[in-house]
C-alpha cells in the first residue's frame, strides 16, 4: 500500500511538472509576444518622433533623445490646444461684436427710414 501512494504520489508530481513545463513554455511564449510588441511600439515612435534617423541607419536615436522628443511634442500639443481654445474664446467675442454690430445696423436703418 506504501509503495502505490509512492507510486501514485509520483505519477501526480509528474503531471504536475508537465504542467508548470507547459505554463512555463505559455510564459516564455508570451514574453517573447510582448518584447516584440515592444520593439514594434518602439518602432513606431522613433518614426513618428524622427522620421528621417529611421531611414537612416547611421543616425542612432538614444532613449533619451527618443523621450525628449515624446515630450516636445506633448508640450507642442498642449500649446496647440491652449491656442486652439484662445482662438475659439476670440471668435466667439467676435461673432458676439458682430451681432451687435448688426442689430446696431439694423436699429439705425429703421431709424433712416423713418426719418426719410
Amino acid at each position: 500500500q506504501a509503495e502505490e501512494e509512492l507510486r501514485s504520489d509520483c505519477a501526480r508530481q509528474v503531471l504536475q511538472l508537465q504542467e508548470m513545463g507547459r505554463r512555463e513554455r505559455l510564459l516564455r511564449a508570451d514574453l517573447r509576444l510582448a518584447r516584440e510588441q515592444l520593439e514594434s511600439l518602439k518602432s513606431q515612435v522613433m518614426q513618428i518622433c524622427s522620421p528621417a534617423a529611421v531611414g537612416a541607419a547611421r543616425t542612432a536615436v538614444t532613449k533619451e533623445q527618443l523621450m525628449e522628443r515624446v515630450r516636445q511634442i506633448s508640450e507642442e500639443n498642449q500649446q496647440s490646444r491652449e491656442r486652439e481654445k484662445h482662438l475659439q474664446e476670440e471668435l466667439s467675442s467676435r461673432l458676439t461684436k458682430e451681432k451687435e454690430v448688426s442689430a446696431s445696423v439694423e436699429v439705425l436703418k429703421k431709424s433712416l427710414q423713418e426719418l426719410q
